[in-house]
């Protein structure tokens, strides 16, 4: 066959959650309810953020971006499986795969910087305050969301060329509800030397820089919040910041579960249920944990519903 008319001719099909007929109506409904949330809560909080002075700062900026990210993410995603859910076939073409993997690939790699961005933010804030509106100027946080989406970008497309590389002339049957790299590799009849190469020599980088630099801005964060001499104004800072923690560890530990597990570790529910983490549930979770107890985001709110 030739490389041209691969696009055109191949077609996978994707396995799902699950194979069990009595399940998919209880999944589809969970699902559906899920993305409702996710994109209700996401553009809710992006609109809220766009028309409220009060939250016109850096940190809500990232929030801002955030946001989006995780509305693109879980709509690459999840759209199609709810389809899947309800639909016999479940096919995809070999180009809706291929950008599907793309799309997914930007977001995942985007988020994760983003979050490292934000615990930069959130570290400076807390230890630097004096100098906060200085060193996190409107210049600089445009320019890391930026970077953020260029790596994201560079990431996704070393990824996708590598796989457009590869002949698949093995099943055509995707043991997953979406096209991720290790599936569509394993389908392959071509050598993945290079592909494996490139997914631990970029996925490595991508988790390993973003989670030590994380984890190191928040250790710094918590070594700040130990010194607060307010026994309340300690407690609220730890409260916040440990949120946050939580949201991140689950994101780069689902991640990492992924895509960095021991050879000898092949299940592939396993593997399902830590990408629903990543790809459905946190982009859901966010805005409720970096928002719900933000007292500014709810002052904004009051004012939008109540005109005051």
């Amino acid at each position: 066959m030739s490389r041209g008319n691969l696009s055109t001719t191949i077609k996978f099909v994707l396995v799902g959650l699950t194979e069990q007929p009595e399940l998919q109506l209880l999944l589809f409904l969970l699902f559906l309810g899920i993305y409702v949330a996710t994109v209700v809560g996401n553009l809710g909080l992006i609109a809220l953020i766009a028309i409220s002075p009060l939250l016109h700062i850096p940190m809500y900026y990232f929030l801002s971006s955030l946001s989006f990210i995780d509305l693109c993410c879980s709509s690459v995603i999840t759209p199609k499986m709810l389809v899947n859910f309800l639909g016999k076939n479940n096919m995809i073409l070999y180009s809706e795969c291929v950008a599907q993997l793309f799309f997914f690939a930007v977001f995942v790699v985007a988020e994760g910087y983003l979050l490292t961005a934000m615990a930069y933010d959130c570290y400076v804030a807390i230890c630097s305050p004096l100098i906060y509106n200085v060193i996190m100027s409107p210049r600089v946080c445009s320019l890391l969301v930026l970077v953020v989406f260029i790596l994201g970008f560079l990431s996704a497309l070393a990824h996708t060329s590598a796989m457009m590389k590869l002949s698949f002339c093995k099943s055509h049957i995707i043991s997953h509800y979406f096209c991720d790299i290790l599936p569509l590799l394993n389908l392959s009849c071509s050598n993945t030397h290079l592909n494996e190469l490139l997914l631990f020599i970029i996925a490595g980088f991508n988790t390993l820089v973003p989670t030590l630099a994380v984890f190191i801005s928040y250790a710094f964060i918590f070594c700040c919040i130990f010194h607060i001499r307010s026994s309340k104004g300690r407690s609220k800072a730890f409260g916040t910041c440990s949120s946050r923690l939580m949201a991140v560890g689950i994101f780069f530990g689902s991640i990492t579960f992924m895509y960095f597990k021991p050879p000898s570790s092949n299940s592939l529910e396993q593997e399902k249920v830590s990408s629903v983490f990543y790809t459905t549930v946190i982009p859901m979770l966010n805005p409720l944990i970096y928002s719900l107890r933000n007292k500014d985001v709810k002052k904004a709110l009051s004012k939008v519903l109540v005109g005051r």
